[in-house]
């Protein structure tokens, strides 16, 4: 039965690698002898757990120890109101939950409540821990704006199958994320790394971003993975300088030019590439030549992944896609030949198709669609801009006008020339843009909102 633990047991000379937290650190070959929970896996073995920690390295040796055990992990970050969880509980059949606080009086009906601990050697050896005898089913929640989040079904093999890393030996590599390993985005770079034989610096709750790429420095991270806002942060911030990465992955948002232009600006050392994945489709595929967009010639290629673009939506086919929704009332993922709506609207130009924005999100301008994230791509390609966002503002004659909050580096905020630099911003819009598409009102301000999961938050 293929799962973490079997993968681990069958690395070239063991696993030697490390998985640092905050305050703790493990070798994942004792962790295979050790448990960091108080219950044995017999009391495990085939349960739904609901994985409900606040702390990631909690979460992450309770998921290298539970998979192949459970048969079922509910993955659930903290941030997830408290008020879902009941319908979470009854949905996924969880009867056991992993927790590093106190939930007694939280009110959800369990059989079996289980707490974190600091690592000891398990009491007995029992077979399946390292072989496996469930297929364990991954439960992720989707990181929606509003209303309760979906629960979204993968398994050990849907996870992986983008991975072909080869466990080496004494391997130098040290992974790190800036995502939460219990969201798509950071699962995929956490399996990357312990499958693939490095080790991995984990972020603590509520940790400033400036500690952790401190942390990540001291332990010499050099592959890391983020949203675009994620790093524009990290760019922002006076710790940057702290880490110097090989490999910088960038997902889950759209990577306009501006934001690759200024990594690679920032970390010439490093190769830099940019997913499309998400939690339903898989990861679609990887760009790792410098530029936004994608090359055409994917849309229609045979392969692992076959992609097709149908009223101008990506869609996509793959092994790496999710199996399935948990509850009624969720229609199913894929259409009757596979495919996945990923609900991101592209538009080919020459040889490359390039990223609009979500359908769920445009804006209408008297009838003409605005993609919000097409107008950010162009605002952030002023050399003084950090980062921007773009809204509706209402309009008694179009309905909605084009609105932008846009952050400017520190050296050409304190200058004082937001004038001149509004005036270059309309202009690289209208070089780029059509004319409903150009920003009606441009307001410079200290900071953007980012929300958990990693995201520019877009609620108005």
């Amino acid at each position: 039965m293929v799962s973490i633990r079997a993968r681990l047991d069958n690395s070239p000379e063991g696993p030697r690698c490390l998985l640092y937290g905050p305050t703790a650190s493990v070798c994942l070959a004792d962790l295979l002898s050790s448990t960091s929970l108080s219950a044995s896996p017999s009391e495990l073995t085939g349960r739904s757990i609901l994985i409900a920690t606040r702390d990631q390295f909690a979460a992450a040796c309770a998921l290298i120890e539970l998979d192949g055990i459970a048969r079922r992990l509910i993955l659930c970050t903290p941030d997830v109101p408290s008020a879902y969880l009941p319908a979470i509980v009854e949905q996924a059949a969880v009867d056991a939950i992993v927790s590093d606080n106190d939930r007694d009086g939280d009110g959800l009906a369990v059989a079996l409540r289980i707490r974190t601990q600091p690592l000891m050697m398990a009491a007995r050896a029992h077979p399946h821990v390292s072989t496996g005898v469930h297929q364990t089913e991954w439960i992720l929640l989707t990181s929606g704006t509003t209303g309760a989040p979906k629960m979204v079904v993968h398994t050990f093999g849907t996870l992986t199958a983008a991975i072909r890393t080869i466990p080496q030996p004494g391997s130098d590599v040290v992974w790190g994320t800036f995502y939460d390993i219990r969201r798509y985005g950071g699962l995929q770079a956490f399996l990357r790394g312990i499958l693939g034989g490095g080790s991995f610096v984990l972020s603590g709750a509520g940790e400033p971003v400036g500690a952790y790429l401190a942390r990540l420095g001291a332990h010499g991270a050099t592959h890391l993975s983020g949203t675009p806002s994620h790093w524009r942060r990290v760019l922002m911030s006076p710790e940057a300088r702290a880490i110097a990465p090989r490999y910088i992955r960038l997902s889950g948002e759209i990577a306009d030019q501006g934001i690759l232009n200024a990594i690679r600006s920032f970390y010439p050392g490093a190769d830099i590439a940019h997913a499309f994945a998400s939690t339903e489709a898989g990861v679609g595929f990887e760009v790792a030549d410098g530029l936004e967009g994608f090359p055409a010639s994917l849309v229609g290629a045979s392969g692992d992944v076959q992609m097709t673009v149908e009223a101008d939506s990506l869609r996509i086919r793959s092994t790496r896609n999710a199996a399935r929704y948990i509850g009624e009332d969720h229609t199913g993922l894929a259409n009757q030949d596979g495919f996945i709506d990923t609900g991101d609207i592209v538009e080919r130009r020459g040889d490359r198709y390039y990223f609009l924005g979500r359908r769920k999100g445009v804006i209408n301008v008297g009838g003409l669609k605005v993609f919000p994230e097409e107008v950010e791509a162009a605002i952030n390609r002023h050399p003084a801009v950090r980062v921007s966002i773009v809204r509706p503002k209402r309009s008694s004659i179009t309905g909605s006008l084009v609105s932008a909050d846009v952050v400017l580096d520190g050296a050409t905020d304190s200058t004082g020339r937001h004038d001149d630099v509004k005036r270059e911003i309309l202009q690289i819009c209208r070089d780029r843009l059509a004319p409903h598409k150009i920003p009606a009102t441009i307001r410079f301000v200290p900071e953007l909102e980012v929300a958990a999961a990693g995201k520019l938050a877009r609620h108005a």
